[in-house]
């Protein structure tokens, strides 16, 4: 198998994800970065989508055993069509290379993100730009788009490696506490 690119270790590594933990992935791809998470996970969950059905059947093969085991679900859904988890459950959302949250008004997505996140949930948004592609701008604009939709932002920069990811928790709303 390939080397598992730094983007993806790094994140994983910034989300800090527990045991116990409910955690969604926005554009899981392959299902690379679920394989680091469900590793870190023993009785907690994992739910990946995507919108491309041949991604979402190789990160189903990938993970298998996961699979099986009930920790790991993958489905063909875009965010803004996607069952989340209404019920305010989620611990972490992340997203890898997720476009959509600067180029598009998330608005929507977010407030439904931030519904299905338990309170002091977080969404992570981490980023590895194209060559040329600045993080310097990219920063603020996500940080502005998460304010304005409720959440409590840091910024994380690895400027060796050009990654950013951007993260927000949730603040100000009833859930759960457990």
């Amino acid at each position: 198998m390939p080397a598992v690119p730094r983007r993806l270790t790094w994140t994983v590594d910034l989300l800090g994800v527990q045991p116990g933990h409910r955690v969604l992935e926005i554009g899981c791809g392959r299902g690379v970065a679920a394989a680091l998470e469900c590793d870190r996970l023993a009785d907690g969950t994992y739910l990946g989508i995507d919108r491309s059905a041949k991604a979402v059947a190789a990160a189903r093969e990938r993970n298998a055993a996961q699979v099986d085991a009930g920790r790991a679900v993958f489905a063909v859904q875009a965010l803004e069509d996607a069952v989340l988890a209404p019920d305010g459950t989620l611990d972490t959302v992340f997203a890898v290379n997720v476009n959509h949250f600067w180029t598009h008004d998330p608005a929507g997505e977010l407030d439904r993100i931030k519904a299905a996140l338990r309170p002091e949930g977080r969404v992570f948004l981490a980023y590895e730009p194209p060559p040329g592609g600045r993080l310097d701008t990219l920063a603020p604009r996500l940080g502005a788009v998460l304010e304005a939709a409720g959440f409590a932002v840091a910024a994380t920069h690895d400027p060796d490696a050009g990654l950013l990811c951007v993260a927000g928790k949730s603040v100000g709303r009833a859930g759960r506490t457990s």
